[in-house]
């Protein structure tokens, strides 16, 4: 089965609360939603993902991704199939690391368990 992340800065802003995207947005946001966060939201509702920011409650910091000296958003996202939610642990912004200038790092926790393969014996078999 292949799991699919989606990564990026998408100038939207999808509000903190669902609305009527219950299934997408997990109800913990920051700010006000705009069109380019409806947009956003209806993607991921389109192709059945999951916004993982906004499935975990996290402080004010811990959701800014853009800051500049006069604004704080929540601009960049992470998405993944709606199934696939429960391999997320976590997702957060680490506040005193900047990717870019006025970014900052945006970290997914996943778990995913791979298959053992089963070790055959070699040679002559053992009695």
């Amino acid at each position: 089965m292949l799991n699919i992340f989606i990564g990026g800065d998408f100038n939207g802003h999808i509000g903190s609360a669902a609305g009527g995207y219950g299934e997408v947005h997990g109800g913990f946001g920051l700010g006000d939603r705009n069109g380019g966060g409806t947009s956003l939201l209806d993607f991921a509702k389109a192709f059945e993902l999951v916004i993982v920011n906004s499935t975990f409650p996290k402080r004010e910091e811990h959701l800014v991704t853009f800051q500049s000296s006069t604004v704080k958003n929540h601009i960049d996202y992470i998405l993944l199939r709606r199934c696939d939610r429960g391999l997320c642990k976590d997702c957060k912004v680490i506040p005193g690391d900047t990717l870019a200038t006025q970014h900052r790092l945006l970290v997914i926790d996943i778990g995913i368990m791979m298959k053992r393969k089963k070790r055959y014996a070699r040679g002559r078999p053992r009695i």
